[in-house]
């Protein structure tokens, strides 16, 4: 990994290139993130940073947190995330990440967490095929149907059955960069990325296409 950031996203709009074709984009508010911890080779086996996004008041943070924070001279945090960079030597503790370090036409990889959707059917959840509902078939249309065999006489883990939808760690890769605004931060990216409005999400350039 060569750079990365934290971010919010804000939503999704249409952008028009020059030839008019419209570009679907998530718009994602890109840092800026504080430098809060830098680990080296020699202290701590590996080369990585870690990056702080979103101010806190003071007295939500509690002591460790508050230490942690002041040892960087650095405002808490709301998000704190590690990146392992394969070069550190032009960060340090107290810098100011923004935007302006993704560039249009470059692939990046963005993390987040899915929608949470609550308790689901297997259709739903699992895209189980369904019963006809008429000739006899009984109140089973939606349901999953076997869940085992006789013996062992007990469900085998990793089963796909009915239960809570979403709320999970979700990386779409390979998105390209539309459009960079370094004065608000932004950064405008095709297609969409997972979670709601408001979200947190972690951007970085794409491993497959590095």
């Amino acid at each position: 990994m060569k750079k990365g950031l934290i971010g919010k996203k804000i939503g999704m709009t249409q952008i028009f290139d020059e030839k008019g074709n419209m570009i679907p984009v998530t718009v994602i508010e890109a840092g800026p993130c504080a430098v809060v911890q830098k680990k080296t080779t020699e202290n701590d086996g590996y080369e990585a940073v870690q990056l702080g996004y979103g101010d806190m008041k003071a007295n939500k943070v509690n002591k460790p947190m508050k230490g942690h924070f002041g040892k960087a001279d650095v405002a808490p945090k709301k998000v704190l995330k590690e990146f392992k960079l394969a070069d550190t030597s032009g960060l340090n503790v107290g810098d100011i990440v923004k935007a302006d370090i993704f560039a249009a036409g470059e692939f990046v990889d963005v993390v987040g967490t899915s929608k949470g959707k609550g308790t689901a059917g297997v259709i739903k959840r699992w895209n189980f095929g369904r019963l006809r509902e008429t000739h006899g078939t009984g109140p089973v249309a939606r349901h999953g149907g076997s869940l085992g065999v006789i013996d062992p006489a007990r469900i085998f883990k990793g089963k796909k059955m009915a239960g809570h939808l979403g709320t999970e760690r979700v990386t779409v890769q390979n998105l390209s960069v539309v459009k960079v605004d370094s004065e608000n931060n932004l950064i405008a990216i095709k297609g969409s990325v997972p979670g709601p409005k408001g979200g947190i999400v972690v951007i970085a350039d794409s491993v497959k296409k590095a």
